[in-house]
This record gives structure tokens, sequence and C-alpha cells, in this order.
């Protein structure tokens, strides 16, 4: 099965590359997987095939100045993540709403595409959410692999490197992937701040992650080099009006020595897809 390319306008006057990936038979509900910082949505193909394999629409797509949204050099971007949830997000919705008006539409966020959640103007358009590996990324409360290197990253790297670039270099330092300048000097202001987007942004965002009310699990690895149980209850602690609850994997569970926050969306994850996700689709 291959997927369809879509490209869509967003009410911010640029577009993103969308890919639809649909079920042989009826569809029994759409499925938006919304990537972490960094990782283009073609890392997600693996997982996206395996939920249309077991009768879901699957959606992926990349933010503005990510992977295949990228339509003139990462450093001409106006992107920030602010954006990403304002025009971004919303524009896959239309299109998922518009395209499959009868589907239930189920956000699966990884990272930052959990974050977006609460920081889109609505989430009425979605009937539940998933969140994989998403929490504050305050480095203070990040895991310990990250907290040791996190302070020379916010403190120096970004700072120095940012502005005289026009862009995070991300390929060259062999970091997540080429990123915005408006992405990455936001994503440090958030990540210095204990309370992260909520302590910088003001009560007007608290009032949008508390206003989400669909159900959200959230599905955290045990040996997450990144986000460590804290940060993740911290985050999943501005939607106070949505049902929550919070499955931690350890890797010998799904009989791997190792899960951390990325990969997961690889096939020799099979095992973690079909015990704690398919359920989850299906609630």
């Amino acid at each position: 099965m291959t997927y369809l390319t879509q490209v869509l306008p967003t009410a911010g006057g640029h577009k993103i590359t969308a890919r639809l990936y649909l079920p042989q038979a009826e569809s029994q509900a759409v499925v938006i997987i919304a990537s972490a910082t960094g990782v283009a949505q073609r890392h997600y193909e693996d997982f996206a095939r395996w939920l249309s394999c077991q009768g879901y629409t699957a959606v992926t797509f990349d933010y503005d100045g990510i992977g295949e949204s990228v339509d003139r050099h990462v450093k001409r971007s106006q992107a920030t993540m602010l954006s990403w949830a304002r025009y971004d997000c919303p524009a896959v919705l239309d299109y998922v709403a518009q395209t499959f008006p009868q589907q239930r539409r189920i956000w699966l966020g990884h990272s930052v595409g959990g974050h977006l959640l609460g920081m889109m103007d609505s989430t009425d358009r979605i009937d539940r959410a998933i969140t994989v590996a998403a929490g504050s990324g305050y480095w203070l409360h990040n895991s310990p692999p990250t907290k040791r290197v996190a302070w020379l990253i916010w403190y120096l790297l970004v700072p120095t490197v940012v502005p005289v670039a026009g862009y995070f270099p991300g390929d060259r330092l062999n970091i997540m992937c080429d990123l915005p300048k408006g992405v990455m000097m936001q994503w440090r202001k958030w990540c210095l701040h204990p309370r992260y987007v909520v302590g910088v942004e003001g009560e007007a965002l608290a009032q949008r992650f508390a206003s989400v009310d669909i159900p959200i699990t959230a599905l955290r690895f045990s040996d997450d080099e990144m986000m460590s149980r804290r940060s993740i209850e911290t985050l999943h602690g501005f939607f106070t009006g949505a049902p929550k609850k919070m499955v931690t994997i350890e890797p010998a569970d799904i009989g791997q020595k190792r899960i951390g926050h990325i990969g997961w969306h690889k096939n020799r994850y099979r095992a973690l897809w079909e015990r704690y996700i398919l359920d989850e689709l299906a609630a």
C-alpha cells in the first residue's frame, strides 16, 4: 500500500504537506499522528502503515519548516511552535473533517505533538487523544541523560548558533533536524521556565490547556532519556478539564532492551502497538 500526498493550505498563508494511509476495508477511525519536534513525518511510516492494516485511516504531516513542509531554505521560515498549533494543526483537522466527516478522530501526539493539544484554539473536532513521551521540556525536570547536556544546549549552543545561522542547523550538529529560528528560540524560553509553556505564555494559554475536555491517555517509557515521569505529569497537569490516565511501559514488557524517546514508531516495536495502542484506539 502506498500513501497519498496532500498539500494543505493554512490560515497563516503557508502550506504544509500531509500523507494519507488508507485501509483496504472500511475505516474504523482517523488517527492523526502529530510528530515530535525535529522528526519528519517519513519516520512514522512504519506505524502509519500498520494502522492502515488494522483498519484505521492514518494521517501524518510535517509542521511548517520541517521535512516536506519546507518550500525554501528553513532560515526563511517564520514558524514558531505556537504557529504550528494556530495554523498547521487546524489545517490538518479541516482536511480530515471535510474528507471523513462521519469518522471518529483520534489525535496521537508524540512529544510536542501532545503539547499542541493544549495550544490549539479548539479541540472540539477531536474525539480522544493519545500522547506518547509528551512532557514538559523544563530542563531541570528532564531525565538525567538529557539534563546533563540541556544546560549546554539552552544556555550556550542555541543563543550562540541560532542568531548567527538564522536557524538551528540540526543536521550539521547531529541534533534533531534543521529547525526554524522562531521554533528554537521559543522552545528555549519554555524549557528555561519551571512551568514551561504556561509559565511563559501566561494565563490565556493556561486556559486553553484547561479547556481541553477529551479523554487523554499518556504513554510513558520508563527509559525515556528526555522525559521523566515528573515532566510528563507536569505537562498533563495543565489539562485540568480532561479525563486522563498514564500508562508506563518498560522495555521488557514488549521484549525489548530499550525504547527511549524516539523510535517507538519503527517496526521493531510492533508489540508495543499491539499491546498498548490498539485498545486505546478502540476505546
